[in-house]
């Protein structure tokens, strides 16, 4: 059976990172894969250690080939919008059939949605961790509890809230 690939963003990883849940989410049943332009311009809050813990743990780290820089040239062109960062992610899904970009940026969503990626959030890997046991309920909903007073973490509000509630019910 193929694996899954999720293609994640640098923000998700940061604020997974935030709520100590990087090593939940590397663990989840798939494939994760950040851009290797991403990985070493954009974790820049990443000490060396927890760089390769992440590598040790299993998050690929996938380089742009010659071929991709030009397509993210154009995706740059085509989508003003989008961060280069953001355009490397969305070149990466893209090339990589079947995968999921996770992202929280609603521009980014809208434009790898329009064009048949599979997009999801953190909230969508929170209940994936969840569902595959590595992160307790407790530590979900910990985690829940600090994006809610996390200023710079931005998640829908409403959707947050349920969430809270569904995760305290479930304690």
């Amino acid at each position: 059976m193929l694996i899954q690939v999720i293609v994640s963003d640098s923000s998700c990883l940061i604020d997974l990172r935030k709520v100590s849940l990087l090593g939940a989410l590397i663990s989840l049943p798939y494939e994760i894969t950040i851009p290797d332009t991403l990985f070493y311009n954009e974790l820049i809050e990443l000490t060396e250690s927890e760089r390769t813990t992440l590598i040790n743990s299993g998050l690929k780290i996938l380089e742009t080939p010659p071929t991709g820089i030009s397509r993210i040239q154009g995706i740059s062109r085509q989508f003003p919008a989008l961060s280069i960062y953001d355009c490397f992610a969305f070149a990466l899904a893209e090339r990589l059939q079947n995968s999921i970009l996770l992202t929280g940026d609603k521009t980014l969503r809208r434009i790898a949605t329009n064009h048949r990626i599979e997009v999801h959030g953190i909230l969508w890997a929170i209940d994936e961790m969840y569902k595959t046991a590595t992160a307790t309920v407790k530590e979900l909903y910990d985690a829940l509890i600090l994006f809610e007073k996390d200023p710079t973490i931005r998640l829908p509000k409403k959707d947050l809230e349920n969430y809270l509630e569904r995760y305290k019910n479930i304690l």
